[in-house]
Parts: structure tokens; sequence; C-alpha cells
């Protein structure tokens, strides 16, 4: 999965990291591996693998 900050931040929200969770619960009953989810912020970004949310 990936999506955008548009404030340049690419923090994942509270609301990003749940929504997070309830697809990656998603993808398991169905037996579909969520590899990662990037955030793009303005000059970098975020990697939920790298961060240890997945």
């Amino acid at each position: 999965m990936i999506h955008n900050h548009p404030s340049g931040d690419p923090t994942p929200s509270n609301a990003d990291i749940t929504m997070t969770m309830q697809v990656q619960e998603a993808a398991q009953v169905l037996g579909i591996t969520l590899h990662d989810h990037l955030i793009v912020g303005k000059s970098r970004e975020l990697s939920f693998r790298a961060e240890g949310y997945l």
C-alpha cells in the first residue's frame, strides 16, 4: 500500500496505523501478504515494515 501526506510529514497518524492493521488482518484471512505500507512526504518516505509496524 502507498499514500502521501500533503503536509510533507510522512509520520503515520493513528488512523493510518489502525487502517493498516485492519487491512493486514483482512489480507491474512484471504491468504494475502501485505508487504509494506509506504507514506510519501515532501522529501522522504516512511515504511511501516522498516519502522516495525508490520
